[in-house]
């Protein structure tokens, strides 16, 4: 199909009835997958529990930053038990630099017990059920779910994604809920692990929140708000 031009691009966005065809949709995602490839979440982990540990610890802090102090939390606590037992002190000390360390050693303290105590230590396979857990709310529920049982049961809603969705026209919501929502309808259900994080990884390399690069943008061709001048 032929790209849109920029006037085409303009009139499409700024039109209430423009919508998110599964055409369109699946533009975007094949020409994502072109750039990113086969996509994985960054964080690092050997067992499923230092999975979703790692997630709460991501809250307003760096990938690069968990992966720094994940393994130190993890060699000095290297089972669930013994994480479970773990002094709050010795948890806050180890995850200091990730920002708000005593809520989040609460929350690590408190999903590792009840993981251990109500599951087995096994994650549980459903969004009900990963919410009941210390330190877990939805969004963290649906990237635990993609990465560790290849579920996708919802979609994955960050401050990239919120962004990202709004300016292709997935959305016009704010709020991560009704966001969610909306890419749930406007997008296809076998793209929603993938595109989550395309969408993040997008939003980290060409469209930033202060700053975009829609020149070299994968998208710049089908973004309608995009800027970049069209061959």
């Amino acid at each position: 199909m032929r790209p849109k031009s920029t006037s085409e691009s303009k009139k499409r966005q700024s039109s209430p009835s423009f919508s998110a065809t599964p055409e369109y949709v699946s533009r975007i995602y094949f020409l994502l997958r072109k750039e990113f490839g086969d996509v994985n979440s960054p964080l690092q982990y050997s067992k499923d529990y230092e999975f979703a540990i790692s997630v709460i610890l991501s809250a307003q802090c760096t990938d690069e930053r968990v992966n720094q102090v994940s393994p130190v939390l993890f060699k000095e606590f290297p089972t669930l038990e013994s994480l479970a037992s773990a002094p709050l002190k010795k948890i806050e000390k180890i995850i200091y630099s990730t920002g708000f360390y005593k809520n989040k050693a609460k929350s690590v303290s408190g999903f590792a017990n009840l993981l251990l105590n109500e599951y087995d230590g096994k994650l549980p396979k459903s969004i009900k059920e990963l919410i009941k857990l210390p330190g877990i709310g939805r969004k963290t529920a649906n990237v635990v779910l993609n990465e560790i049982h290849h579920i996708s049961e919802g979609f994955v809603v960050d401050t990239h994604v919120k962004r990202i969705s709004k300016k292709l026209g997935l959305t016009k919501q704010t709020d991560p809920v009704k966001v969610e929502k909306d890419l749930m309808q406007n997008i296809q259900p076998e793209y929603w692990m993938d595109l989550s994080l395309y969408f993040i990884f997008l939003g980290r390399k060409y469209c930033k929140a202060h700053k975009t690069f829609c020149e070299t943008c994968i998208l710049r061709k089908e973004c309608p708000s995009s800027t970049a001048k069209q061959d």
